[in-house]
């Protein structure tokens, strides 16, 4: 079990992958549920990463439908098409979320997870989506509120520098999961549900690397906003017995 600060950051596509699997599932599942895919549609997934929801997409849209994942990262590309290469209703394009490779008008059920936090302008990219989906089509988005960030420790002050570090310096767009309804709706589509969940972590492996406890610590550490010695203490008895965090993830289904 690791006691130290780590610096280096995660494959991308593992780490992607391992969310997935781990604290993600819950609410990917209630996500796909609520979009709704039917056989014979097309279905989109920007910014789809490694490729990890592509083949439950596959699987709704059946032998007559379309599943279109977007991602501008090389190496995610390459690992989406390792692991759809048997499904022959997948089509992965490489391009940017801000313009996107798909021909307007042409999509029946699309989704961004966690990708709005991350990109330039997350309006611009609402507004390529409500450029490519039909009338009538349907759309998933889910993104976290990261100012909700929570990690038990004794050092109360030191969890709370470290959320506010994680919410100030190392997400572009931290908090817009809790916008994510009021920024869809400016784009033009109509908000139809919209659902909090509370990933929650109990193994500090998992959450180390699933939340970057141990790097985004020392990054704190290095541009100053965290004492050095308090930040490797209260990584360091985050090991030790119980543990606890959580975060708020907003998902939002509407219409277009």
């Amino acid at each position: 079990m690791p006691t130290t600060l780590g610096v280096s950051r995660p494959d991308q596509a593992a780490y992607m992958l391992r969310a997935a699997a781990g604290a993600g599932r819950g609410y990917k599942r209630e996500l796909m549920n609520l979009l709704d895919v039917r056989p014979g549609q097309t279905a989109l997934d920007v910014g789809c990463g490694p490729g990890a929801d592509l083949p439950a997409l596959a699987e709704r849209v059946g032998v007559s439908g379309t599943v279109i994942g977007v991602d501008r990262d090389p190496a995610m590309l390459t690992e989406a098409r390792r692991r759809t290469t048997d499904l022959p209703t997948v089509e992965i394009r490489e391009g940017d979320a801000h313009s996107l490779p798909v021909a307007p008008g042409s999509v029946d059920r699309a989704r961004i997870d966690r990708v709005l936090m991350h990109v330039a302008e997350p309006a611009d990219v609402l507004a390529q989506l409500h450029s490519v989906t039909r009338p009538g089509a349907r759309i998933g988005l889910a993104e976290p509120d990261w100012d909700t960030l929570t990690v038990d420790a004794e050092d109360l002050g030191t969890s709370r520098a470290f959320t506010r570090y994680t919410t100030s310096e190392v997400v572009r767009h931290a908090t817009i999961g809790r916008s994510l309804a009021r920024r869809a709706e400016q784009a033009g589509f109509t908000v139809e549900t919209v659902i909090a969940t509370t990933p929650v972590f109990l193994d500090f492996q998992d959450a180390d690397h699933t939340l970057g406890l141990g790097r985004n610590m020392q990054q704190a550490i290095q541009d100053g906003h965290i004492d050095e010695e308090r930040g490797r203490r209260w990584f360091t008895s985050l090991s030790e017995g119980a543990f606890f965090a959580s975060f708020m993830l907003v998902s939002v289904i509407c219409s277009r």
